[in-house]
């Protein structure tokens, strides 16, 4: 009977507990989430238990963030917008009068603007970089500056394949304003930029955006012979041969191309990097044309599958499947089957990356390369080689010196080499590495006795190209 009570008394006992928990505890209104500060000094990453009772609200502080919501543009904006000129491409044809004009070849001279772009002034006595399509043709260029001072200017020299073209203002020792270079290399995915330009004929319009990718190719095929800095700042027609500047105010690339459904800014914009632009300028001044240094291999960017049949331990990097006879490359002891990834310090993840690095060097430059090979890794110095092209833009060509062996194939001892078609037009017939032997019935043994035979036609004469085939067979080809 006592136990019995007793047991009774610890239940009445428990049960008055529950309900005082009950009232003064699980019943009484909670707090509110206690808010988690994370500085940079804490730990990146913590765990939340299962068993907390609420989710904290958590709140990230990064002085990184801050400091790219407080970015101020107006000292670069500033800094460009006056070094960044309206060009004109100016084109004079002649119309006939009448019938007899026609028959005779005559008429009168008349002038046109077939088109418009931009241009960045990059010293003080006013040269300027533009893109070669801005004033391709034109037989007239005028640079209207943000003053709205307008100047002649002449062409010094272009690179259609770069598609980067160097003017300069005709002036009596007027003082420019410029956009110094930066260095492209040095730019980073996410870094803010400005693009500065001229979009339908809007004058100094600045517009903003961070860099999306670098070494972006745009080419169709395996060409892999373009590395653009993409970016999503709104870039538009007239805004050609710009500046891409970051917030320093520095040039780190030309506005060149655009991708989108339209035409117009609904995509991403395309920038020749300024380490590119720069090395073609300095040439175009000391030598008067492009000096072009190459490895001397042929090859590819590393795919997954092709790793694994291999037997790589790698996933990026390029592949060397041909070494070219003679080269630098040869002779520091590349091999085929070799994968390049890196190149003075710097990462070759892709073709885009090689052909982006190589294209700021001249020969005779020497790079340290680093190759994987059988899982050793290896780095050996290698010598450019000069590579000697040159672009028959009415043909739609670029062509360079083919090597006795090359003219052997095709059975001639005389010729130049297609390296690659140029156009749309001319890239479905298959014409890398075809021989050409005449032009304009001239015999041809080099790339100077092409230049040499362009370059003292008649702009409105025809041209006649014969090439061999892979048969040995000679074909004619008129271009106008």
């Amino acid at each position: 009977m006592k136990r019995l009570l007793s047991l009774l008394l610890v239940g009445i006992l428990g049960g008055a507990t529950a309900l005082l928990i009950q009232k003064y505890i699980i019943s009484e209104p909670q707090k509110e989430a206690e808010v988690v500060t994370i500085s940079d000094t804490m730990p990146s990453s913590f765990t939340v238990s299962d068993t907390t009772p609420t989710t904290p609200q958590v709140t990230y502080t990064s002085n990184h963030l801050a400091a790219a919501t407080n970015i101020d543009f107006t000292a670069a904006a500033e800094s460009t917008v006056n070094a960044v000129v309206h060009v004109k491409n100016v084109t004079t044809y002649r119309r006939p009068r009448n019938y007899m004009d026609y028959i005779r070849n005559g008429g009168v001279l008349e002038k046109a603007i077939t088109g418009a772009g931009s241009g960045v002034i990059i010293t003080e006595d006013g040269y300027i970089v533009t893109n070669n399509h801005v004033i391709k043709g034109a037989s007239e260029i005028k640079v209207t500056l943000n003053s709205n001072r307008t100047y002649n200017a002449k062409v010094i020299g272009t690179e259609p394949t770069a598609d980067i073209a160097l003017l300069k203002i005709e002036h009596e020792g007027e003082i420019f304003d410029y956009v110094p270079f930066g260095n492209s290399n040095n730019t980073k995915i996410g870094e803010w930029v400005l693009a500065v330009g001229n979009p339908f004929n809007l004058t100094s319009t600045v517009t903003a955006g961070i860099i999306s990718a670098k070494a972006r190719d745009l080419t169709e095929g395996d060409s892999n012979i373009q590395s653009f800095i993409q970016t999503d700042a709104a870039i538009n027609p007239g805004n050609s041969g710009g500046a891409l500047v970051n917030t320093k105010g520095e040039l780190i690339g030309i506005n060149t191309a655009i991708t989108s459904q339209t035409g117009s800014y609904i995509g991403y914009a395309f920038a020749v990097p300024s380490n590119n632009a720069k090395k073609i300028i300095q040439d175009i001044l000391e030598y008067g044309d492009v000096q072009k240094g190459i490895l001397g291999i042929s090859g590819g960017t590393l795919k997954e599958a092709a790793a694994r049949e291999l037997d790589l331990d790698l996933s990026q990097g390029v592949y060397v499947s041909r070494v070219s006879a003679g080269s630098g490359a040869e002779q520091a002891g590349i091999k085929e089957g070799d994968v390049i990834t890196n190149i003075d310090g710097v990462k070759i993840n892709k073709f885009e990356d090689l052909a982006a690095y190589i294209n700021t060097k001249r020969p005779n430059d020497v790079l340290n390369v680093t190759i994987h090979r059988k899982h050793k890794q290896l780095t050996v110095p290698v010598e450019l080689s000069l590579y000697q092209v040159y672009t028959i833009e009415d043909v739609g060509v670029e062509i360079t010196n083919a090597t006795p062996e090359e003219l052997s194939k095709f059975g001639t001892n005389y010729g130049v080499k297609i390296t690659r078609a140029l156009t749309k037009s001319m890239q479905g017939y298959g014409l890398e590495g075809i021989i050409i032997t005449e032009i304009d019935k001239k015999k041809v043994n080099s790339i100077s006795d092409v230049k040499s035979i362009i370059q003292n036609k008649d702009e409105r004469d025809d041209i006649v190209v014969t090439f061999l085939d892979k048969s040995g067979e000679k074909k004619h080809f008129i271009f106008n």
